[in-house]
């Protein structure tokens, strides 16, 4: 009798406990480090927050690696429910038949408030179809700006910041006369020297709306002005005004060291720059070429989305929803995007953030949102939607490289550039037709 009333109790407690389960939501993403340390905060917090779901966030590695663990995983039929993917992975997503919940929908059939005119338009476009609904949920978005060390500058006797390209030969040349090594080195040159380049300039980058408009564009970034500049970048490299760094942030250790003065890099560097950098330092808008436009327009953002992907419950889903309305208020945004340095995807997150005196208190964080809601976005300024792009950067820094080192001339590495790009957009859309 006592152990029939023991299996009562514990059959019992096993069903209450099963009831109170809270349904998991496994969160795949690519943020290390500090950032990847606030992923796991910003998780915990939802997941306090109520106790229906529990996000479970996993680190996949880098940008690369993290897409490519998504894909295999969907193929083995044992992927997450949320995915991040960066930016240039953002026609690959598209393109997959069957393996994405586009987010509006998501939204809309889980019953969540979703207002799409409330996310900054300059960083929700590059997630949307061609009728403005928000296929991915932006989470980590970034535009390249310029750093530069005041310490240095005042020393050199510097006191006006560099606006435009030809500001930054004649400061890089007054710096080096003062002992300083180099004038600027840069992280991501193909994003900061080549995309964000023709944004800046409101040139194309590709053809059909850099991409947005179809799977049968052609690369354009070997026209005059992306010439013009590498080929100066080429000659500046020579004279130590510019000092290439490597393909991806490496750029981040000569400005420390106070080798270089300046440093082209994406608003997300600030917080390692604030936490490394033994210097004063400022943040500056993305230069521009003088004479070749009037008023430069907005960059182009980097970084990441979150992508939700099919096969799951629709309790899951139901939890996918919640959190990324969660992720979407303005307490949420505004604190993720002071502690990184990446934009606040919402009006009222920027609203929040300047009421509270962030923007004030510390100097030039205000700068990227200034410079990306610099006009309206046009179809050279919205974004990039390119397949194969990942492997089209590749080909870009390759070319580039070969620039640097004086083996070609510029019209020469971006022809070559633009003939191995279209091969692959080719490539893709033969794979996606």
């Amino acid at each position: 009798m006592h152990n029939f009333k023991l299996a009562s109790v514990v059959i019992g407690l096993s069903i209450a406990s099963s009831g109170f389960a809270a349904t998991e939501v496994e969160w795949w993403h690519a943020m290390g480090g500090a950032n990847g340390e606030k992923v796991n905060e910003i998780a915990k917090a939802f997941n306090d927050s109520q106790d229906a779901y529990e996000v479970k966030p996993v680190y996949k590695g880098n940008y690369t690696e993290t897409m490519t663990s998504a894909i295999a995983a969907f193929r083995a039929k044992q992927q997450p429910a949320i995915v991040q993917v960066f930016e240039v992975g953002t026609a690959s997503m598209m393109a997959a038949k069957g393996a994405i919940y586009p987010v509006y929908k998501l939204m809309r059939e889980s019953g969540q408030p979703f207002d799409e005119s409330s996310y900054l338009s300059a960083v929700t476009g590059y997630y949307t179809n061609s009728d403005g609904k928000m296929l991915s949920m932006p989470f980590n978005s970034s535009t390249p700006v310029l750093y530069y060390n005041k310490d240095l500058f005042n020393k050199a006797g510097i006191k006006q910041v560099p606006k435009t390209w030809q500001d930054v030969e004649s400061v890089s040349k007054k710096l080096q006369a003062s002992g300083v090594k180099c004038g600027f080195t840069t992280a991501w040159q193909s994003w900061v020297h080549l995309e964000n380049l023709s944004a800046r300039h409101n040139v194309p980058f590709a053809t059909l709306e850099n991409g947005f408009g179809g799977l049968k564009t052609e690369l354009k970034l070997n026209g005059p002005l992306q010439v013009a500049h590498i080929k100066k970048m080429g000659e500046w490299q020579k004279s130590g005004i510019f000092s290439y760094s490597g393909r991806r942030n490496d750029g981040a250790a000569k400005f420390y060291s106070q080798e270089c003065a300046m440093y082209t890099e994406s608003s997300a560097g600030y917080a390692g720059i604030k936490r490394n950098a033994k210097f004063d330092f400022g943040v500056a808008e993305l230069p521009y070429w003088e004479g070749k436009v009037k008023q430069p327009s907005n960059t182009i953002i980097g970084g990441a989305s979150l992508w939700v992907l099919q096969g799951h419950s629709k309790e899951e889903y139901r939890g996918v929803a919640s959190f990324l309305s969660y992720l979407s208020r303005a307490s949420v945004q505004a604190d993720w995007h002071q502690f990184s340095g990446y934009l606040p995807i919402t009006k009222a997150a920027y609203s929040l953030t300047k009421g509270q005196g962030f923007y004030s208190a510390n100097s030039g964080t205000e700068t990227a949102v200034v410079q990306m809601t610099t006009g309206t976005p046009t179809a050279n300024t919205k974004g990039l939607r390119l397949g194969n792009f990942v492997q089209i950067r590749g080909v870009i820094d390759e070319e580039l490289e070969s620039v640097w080192s004086g083996k070609v001339d510029a019209q020469t590495a971006l022809d070559v550039t633009v003939k191995r790009g279209n091969a692959l957009l080719r490539k893709f859309e033969k794979a996606n037709d």
